[in-house]
């Protein structure tokens, strides 16, 4: 059983009540920003925890969602690692709810995103894994009368020669829990890990996952509990006219509906009354206020804007000069489309109201706000608001909305019907039509050749809808810019004389949301894709072309791109029926080169090959790094071949499952080679990373192959 459903079986623990049963050692450590470690007075101020129990399981509780990138296995070896524990101990919880405890320094709030789980706890969870390790010997110190300083600690055993004495961690335990907190626990040199860096460790989560015991949101149940399915607005920003749910009710197993804020819900006995009643409900829409456009006409407005100015993100020399006075100016413009994140589990969520409060499970990647949201609505202090982040089937970003959107819609679902339990589960087209994607953006392209082929000047403008303005996030932005919106277009490892980066925020009725790594899914397809062709016209060779242009200060770039040419014996683009395209992208502090073979079938792309090199730091599981590549590319290759949201005349998403909005099938996936190179530097991250460079890598592939660039994506659509 999930820890966060024992509530279902055993009554509610308090927090003292937490913090004190079931185990021998609970090491809370609230690490300030020098990594001082301390334990609070009361013994509950953690953000971090680790467990202790006399079976010597050794639980970690984990402050990131688990939603398959590996949290709930990445923070626990960290942990090991340090414990000196073995790894057939350990166990992985999610955090509870507690953004003073856990929160994510990236962020602010207690979070996950950005490819920061690893990065965010790597030295938080080394030490808590240390001061634990120094608990437990200063116990058997004590207990034994030996030195501290001649006790080893090995695969969860604790012992000391001379005397033949020795335990495991369990015996030690609430002995260890008296002992002072070591406020600058000694780290091992990476030179002696045993864990961190191994290779086939197996991942906390792959039985449970395996065998279906796991919990997901989907799978909570509650005595009494009711489930809801909504009828939302047809077009964005659409509203409740007026509503008949008379036939809804005629339908068995159909309890009630009630009309909240984002629409009508229904509430069913089970889940399919629920979506057979929110099929026969009628509404009339109040579309006043609604978003009409079809995307090709905001498609149009968006890339207009690309060609104009714009404000500038930054710039350097004299770019329109430079231009005027070049060689040869090759121009592009770029359209990428509205993605939706389209994971497996739709979104869901169980929430449960008493007069006091409320106990919510369900997959939230921003849990802080969430909570604030929840407690908004209700009229409740958010204290009063109990949540168990459950494990999510997938998410991309779509459960991070800044506006806690769906968290929202849970809260006044319970609030509209009163106390009880309340289960609210999207159709796979409420979760594909709702809304929140990618954003539609526009991208304008300038280079300048001189007679020699050299760059003399780089002009980049982008458009697009800001993801943070008006969130609670807007704090990110800085003199009115979304760094979200751009990244990977600014700071490139070029050195390109004379450029300009721009950006135009436009202003539309889609809601938008962060997509697996963010700016950089188009940013990477225009940099990379253009540079591709300028280089072309200099007579230069993609990669050699790249390095040469390589600034000093960019060397993990080069050496990506190095590796990943080795790796596929890189001679050029190739002869024959297929063709080689490659790409470097640096996103989420980690550097990724890529490159992809690629054949004709049918006038689609066909991928067979992929050569993966990646730096992100000391990779703390080689596996996991490798399985997030590969499952990134996955993800970036089905998006470009086949994936768009569109709005159909008069603003009506006409993509509702995925037979219009389809998945990369099996027989699509290519084969995948991942290198990781070396690194003493810290963990990056790897969950998004992987993303961006496949689409620019096949896309030239293509052209070499072809001759033709699809400059507006997806190729599907004909553009090739």
């Amino acid at each position: 059983m999930h820890p966060s459903l024992k509530s279902l079986t055993t009554p509610r623990p308090t927090r003292r009540g937490f913090l004190t049963g079931s185990a021998g050692l609970i090491l809370g450590m609230y690490l300030a920003p020098k990594a001082r470690a301390s334990v609070a007075e009361d013994g509950s101020a953690p953000n971090a925890f680790v467990r202790i129990a006399p079976d010597d399981t050794v639980t970690v509780l984990v402050k990131h969602i688990e939603i398959g990138q590996g949290a709930n296995t990445g923070l626990p070896i960290l942990v090991a690692e340090e414990m000196d524990a073995d790894w057939s101990q350990m166990r992985a919880e999610q955090a509870p709810v507690d953004p003073s405890l856990y929160v994510n320094t990236a962020f602010g709030v207690q979070g996950t995103g950005g490819s920061t789980g690893l990065s965010n706890s790597y030295m938080t969870m080394r030490q808590a894994g240390a001061a634990a390790r120094a608990m437990l010997v200063a116990a058997a110190a004590e207990q034994w009368g030996v030195p501290a300083g001649e006790i080893t600690v090995s695969k969860g055993v604790v012992a000391h020669e001379g005397s033949g004495q020795s335990s495991g961690f369990g015996a030690l335990a609430e002995a260890a829990a008296g002992m002072p907190v070591p406020e600058n626990p000694a780290l091992k040199d990476p030179a002696e890990f045993t864990l961190i860096g191994g290779e086939g460790v197996t991942r906390l989560d792959a039985e449970t996952k395996s065998n279906g015991s796991a919990q997901f949101s989907i799978d909570v149940m509650r005595d009494g509990m009711q489930v809801v399915a909504m009828v939302h607005p047809p077009k964005f920003g659409a509203t409740v006219a007026s509503f008949d749910d008379s036939a809804a009710l005629k339908i068995a197993g159909v309890n009630a509906v009630r009309q909240v804020p984002s629409g009508i819900a229904v509430y069913g006995a089970n889940t399919y009354a629920a979506f057979k009643g929110s099929d026969a409900v009628q509404v009339k829409w109040d579309e006043s206020g609604a978003e009409t456009r079809s995307s090709d006409e905001i498609a149009r407005t968006f890339a207009e804007a690309a060609r104009q100015s714009a404000k500038v993100v930054e710039a350097e020399g004299d770019i329109d000069t430079a231009l005027e006075n070049s060689a040869q100016v090759i121009e592009a413009d770029y359209l990428f489309p509205y993605l939706a994140h389209a994971a497996l589990e739709p979104l869901d969520g169980v929430i449960e109201l008493r007069e006091d409060g409320a106990e919510v499970w369900a997959g939230e990647q921003i849990p802080t706000i969430s909570r604030q949201t929840i407690g908004g609505v209700l009229g409740m202090e958010p204290s009063t608001i109990e949540m168990h982040t459950m494990y999510a089937g997938g998410s991309f970003g779509r459960r991070a909305t800044p506006d806690s959107h769906f968290a929202a819609e849970l809260a006044h679902v319970a609030k509209a019907a009163g106390p009880g339990a309340y289960k609210l589960v999207y159709t796979r087209e409420n979760d594909m039509q709702v809304g929140y994607y990618r954003p539609l953006t526009a991208h304008h392209l300038k280079a300048g050749l001189d007679a020699d082929g050299n760059i003399t000047g780089w002009l980049n403008i982008v458009a697009n809808q800001s993801i943070i303005a008006d969130t609670p996030f807007a704090m990110m932005m800085k003199d009115g810019l979304d760094p979200t919106a751009y990244e990977g277009s600014n700071d490139l490892p070029y050195d390109l004389p004379n450029s300009r980066l721009s950006w135009a925020q436009m202003q539309g009725g889609v809601p938008t949301l962060w997509w697996r790594s963010v700016g950089h899914t188009h940013t990477a397809y225009a940099v990379e894709t253009f540079l591709d062709q300028v280089l072309q016209a200099a007579g230069r060779d993609p990669v050699e072309g790249r390095l040469a242009l390589m600034r000093e200060d960019r060397p993990r770039d080069a050496a990506v791109l190095q590796r990943v040419a080795e790796m596929a014996g890189w001679s050029g683009p190739g002869m024959g029926d297929s063709r080689m395209g490659v790409a470097v992208v640096r996103s989420f502090g980690s550097y990724v080169a890529q490159i992809a073979q690629v054949e004709d079938r049918g006038g689609m792309p066909h991928v067979t090959r992929v050569w993966c090199a990646i730096d992100c730091g000391l990779a703390v599981t080689p596996d996991v790094v490798r399985a997030q590549m590969e499952g990134g590319i996955g993800f970036g290759l089905g998006a470009i071949l086949h994936d768009e949201i569109t709005l159909g005349e008069g603003g009506r998403v006409e993509q509702a499952n995925y037979d219009t909005y389809p998945m990369l099938r099996i027989n699509e996936m290519p084969e995948i080679e991942v290198s990781i190179l070396q690194s003493d530097a810290d963990p990056t991250g790897v969950g998004e990373p992987g993303t961006p460079p496949i689409a620019p890598a096949v896309a030239n592939a293509w052209r070499a192959l072809t001759g033709k660039m699809p400059y507006r994506l997806p190729f599907a659509r004909g553009a090739v």
